[in-house]
């Protein structure tokens, strides 16, 4: 396990990880992009309002991704037993 220190809004955190060094400050910097457009929407919220609806933000987006995803594999799921009925 190694540590790799990250910054959002200022703040320096380690995070002790598995993952790539590179992976978890693109994750860091993704969430410190997520924050500033929650404090440009809303300049004076508390920031524990601002993570809460970062939160919620990036939630929405996995939320549709993994809709999506699901829609997709139903589709190929359709399409490969078209496709398999044509073969028999």
């Amino acid at each position: 396990m190694q540590s790799v220190d990250v910054e959002i809004l200022g703040q320096r955190y380690s995070i002790k990880t598995d993952e790539d060094e590179a992976y978890i400050k693109r994750l860091a910097e993704y969430i410190d992009k997520k924050l500033k457009e929650i404090y440009t929407a809303a300049p004076n919220v508390n920031q524990s309002k601002a993570m809460i609806m970062t939160l919620f933000s990036i939630a929405d987006e996995l939320f549709r991704l993994m809709a999506k995803q699901e829609d997709l594999d139903r589709m190929i799921e359709e399409k490969t037993r078209i496709l398999s009925g044509f073969l028999e």
